[in-house]
């Protein structure tokens, strides 16, 4: 087999080009375009990958939202999760084969179809980036605050890569004509110095020397990975995994009595409850639409078993699982006995049409309960003067900073996006209590840890709870020395490289010089010119 049809020559241009013949000298139009997008579009691939990642702890949420418009509860996110690591990993090998192409001295000619998959991600990416932007535009925060817990790590990364990639850049530096050679030089140089000065400019709240005390955990409407979300069973799962208060959302019923559900307004049974085969002819807006009786009468543990809203439920043993199957809805009562008993704080937001003679409704129940009233952080903000009069034992929390400073309250209940991690620390150094919610991977509990966050609402308190430390710590001189010794092992591995190269491209110009001397010699002394 010849040097041009090699093995690894024909199977690197079948699958870049798909073409196992060497193409002819006229083929090489467009090319250097074609690998300039196939390196964009790798690049935009990774970053939305990254997002997408680093957003996956709000998956409920585009859940949640697929479910209101079509009614029918399916895992919207981890389709979009799919989708995009198959994206980029078509493109990230088809930069590897673009650049072992580039090694061996083979046309970049992509082939159609390959052009069409490109245009394709490309169109998917800005779709992607359209609907956080529209529909989700919350989540955007999300992106910066996570590059405070993995920028250190995708420093050493791109150093990485860039040291890799560097013996591809000597070599077309080296073939290159001389403009051209300019203009490389002045490339490499401004991103590489961009790579390597970095870490001057990032900041993380776990680089530090003194690591806070671990935040407490809230359970998210008990323990939902583990058990239908409000009901009795997720409390009591919850309690095993050492939370210090329940999180959960009260309405109110026909008869007035406060009871447990998130979902409110139109259809606000329909994703946790078996209401349409109850009442096939009813639609309930309202939860005054109902009364205590009728509500007790609907399951609502089934749609856990049959959705698997947190891809756990092959956790659960047989017996939990039937225990899960056979939930109904609690009343109020029902968990301020069980926080009373087990000595846990009751945390809740009240959603209500009528959200004066709800409060009143519900503060006489929790009065008449005898839990601790310091057992009771409350939090709708609607009728707080009059619950501060009626129970002034009450812990007021507030969702909002500026209300809470005007109130000269202590204590604040926001999603963690709201406050960056210096504000967090600035509360927590005026003695406001600071809780997150929801807070589910280790990173971003890792990252609110570091910050010293008071507490953290969950789901994933049986994860969290595993954890004696953040992810990673690192004093910040420690991290000093990694990076400039990195940066500097990086820089003598690419001098070492481009010194090769550079050796190896003489030998080949000189070799090439040989040949031609010697086939001019060997047409000077053939018998044509005698």
């Amino acid at each position: 087999m010849t040097q041009d049809n090699s093995c690894c020559r024909v199977c690197s241009r079948g699958l870049y080009s798909c073409r196992w013949r060497a193409p002819g000298g006229n083929e090489k139009k467009n090319a250097c375009c074609w690998f300039s997008l196939v390196t964009l579009v790798s690049l935009l691939s990774l970053c939305w990958m990254y997002i997408c990642l680093v957003t996956f702890n709000d998956r409920e949420d585009v859940n949640w939202k697929g479910f209101q418009i079509l009614k029918r509860w399916v895992n919207w996110f981890m389709v979009l999760i799919i989708i995009s690591a198959v994206l980029t990993s078509y493109c990230i090998l088809l930069l590897l084969f673009a650049l072992v192409q580039v090694a061996l001295r083979e046309q970049l000619n992509l082939h159609c179809l390959h052009k069409i998959l490109l245009c394709f991600g490309v169109i998917i990416i800005t779709f992607g980036v359209t609907g956080f932007s529209l529909h989700w535009q919350q989540e955007w925060p999300i992106v910066p605050l996570s590059l405070q817990a993995t920028a250190p790590f995708l420093q050493f990364g791109a150093v990485g890569a860039l040291t890799l990639l560097s013996l591809f850049i000597f070599q077309g530096f080296h073939t290159a004509k001389k403009g051209s050679k300019f203009l490389i030089s002045v490339v490499f140089i401004v991103v590489s110095a961009a790579i390597f000065l970095c870490p001057l400019v990032i900041t993380s709240p776990c680089l530090v020397a003194d690591l806070p005390e671990k935040p407490k955990l809230i359970g998210h409407r008990g323990a939902p990975m583990l058990a239908p979300e409000n009901t009795m069973m997720s409390f009591n799962r919850s309690i095993a995994c050492g939370v210090t208060a329940f999180e959960t959302d009260v309405q109110l019923s026909k008869d007035r009595i406060p009871f447990l559900m998130h979902d409110s307004n139109a259809d606000f049974l329909l994703r946790t409850t078996n209401v349409k085969q109850m009442f096939p002819d009813k639609n309930f807006s309202y939860s005054t639409n109902l009364t205590w009786e009728e509500l007790q009468s609907l399951n609502a543990g089934e749609w856990f078993l049959k959705t698997d809203p947190f891809c756990s439920v092959s956790q659960l043993s047989e017996e939990e699982k039937e225990t899960a199957r056979n939930q109904t809805i609690p009343s109020l009562l029902q968990l301020l006995n069980l926080a009373k008993q087990h000595n846990i704080s009751v945390l809740f937001d009240l959603y209500s049409p009528n959200q004066k003679d709800d409060t009143v409704d519900t503060v006489k129940t929790i009065l008449s309960s005898g839990i601790d009233p310091s057992l009771v952080f409350w939090l709708p903000p609607a009728e707080r003067n009059y619950v501060n009069s009626a129970a002034p034992g009450f812990i007021q929390f507030y969702n909002n900073e500026s209300e809470m400073l005007n109130e000269e309250g202590r204590h604040l209940n926001v999603k963690y996006s709201k406050l960056d991690t210096e504000k967090i620390r600035e509360l927590r150094r005026n003695n406001v209590t600071v809780n997150l919610w929801v807070v589910n991977e280790h990173w971003l509990f890792s990252l609110l840890w570091c910050a010293g966050a008071s507490s953290v609402t969950t789901n994933s308190c049986h994860l969290l709870k595993e954890m004696d430390r953040p992810d990673w710590v690192m004093g910040p001189v420690a991290y000093r020395m990694i990076w400039i010794s990195v940066d500097i092992a990086s820089i003598v591995i690419m001098i070492k490289l481009y010194i090769w190269q550079w050796k190896t491209q003489n030998h080949r110009t000189g070799r090439e010089q040989r040949n031609c001397t010697s086939a001019w010699n060997e047409e000077q002394h053939s018998p044509l010119f005698e």
